[in-house]
């Protein structure tokens, strides 16, 4: 995207990870799930026409725990057993713009409904979804700059 002086361009960005059961504990490392951590557009478009790139720092007990995504998707799939946070870092095309910071985070979902839940999602590998919408106060701010 060009800069255009006076204009401001609002780009919604979904960010989040999904996790499912594997099924059972896995004998080599003890993980007993998988998840994936993304950074993606709400809109279905290019992202690569606003993100340069996406870094992702995950717990440091994983192999290369800061991971950088070049090119979409945006996003990073291991297995696991437990719970802990990932730093998100999007840095866009315009290098003026400074990147933007999230943290997701990734976790094994304990249910207190029904215990047939439980079984349904150990069973069947249904992913569990966790995503974030976030407006930064900023953004609330530019918008009524514009509409005034």
């Amino acid at each position: 995207m060009e800069r255009v002086k006076d204009k401001i361009f609002i780009r919604p960005i979904v960010y989040g990870n999904t996790a499912h059961y594997l099924g059972k504990k896995r004998e080599e490392d003890g993980h007993t799930h998988e998840w994936t951590v993304f950074v993606k557009p709400y809109y279905n478009e290019d992202p690569s026409k606003y993100i340069r790139k996406v870094q992702f720092k995950l717990h440091d007990s994983y192999a290369n725990a800061t991971r950088m995504v070049e090119k979409p998707p945006y996003e990073v799939t291991e297995t696991g057993w437990g719970e802990f946070e990932i730093q998100i870092r999007i840095y866009f095309v315009d290098v003026n713009e400074k990147p933007m910071r999230k943290m997701s985070i990734v976790q094994e979902k304990k249910f207190e409904e029904v215990e047939y839940r439980l079984d349904r999602l150990r069973e069947k590998s249904e992913r569990l979804i966790k995503a974030c919408y976030d407006e930064d106060e900023e953004v609330d701010d530019l918008k009524s700059q514009i509409s005034e």
